[in-house]
């Protein structure tokens, strides 16, 4: 792999780079995702039965939104440091 890196030329080796941030990126957001959807539907859900009520509706809302904030913020922070990388 080292010696098949090195047959490229810088803009290739770029570019290679840049597409294993992207989809390191990726794979950061989606376990984000999943951690928020298992987070705060163990935080929000109760015994209300097969319906959420409007309470358990309420927080799942505002659970969800802290969380995409965060998500904002990291992929912020995630484009900085891959515009770094360029």
């Amino acid at each position: 792999m080292d010696a098949a890196i090195n047959q490229l030329t810088p803009e290739q080796r770029q570019a290679v780079m840049i597409n294993a941030q992207q989809e390191a990126n990726q794979k950061i957001m989606q376990a984000m995702m999943n951690k928020m959807t298992s987070i705060c539907y163990e935080k929000c859900t109760g015994t209300s039965g097969d319906k959420l009520d409007s309470r358990e509706q309420s927080c799942l809302a505002h659970c969800q939104d802290r969380y995409l904030d965060v998500r904002q913020q990291v992929q912020e922070a995630l484009q900085r440091r891959q515009g770094d990388l360029s």
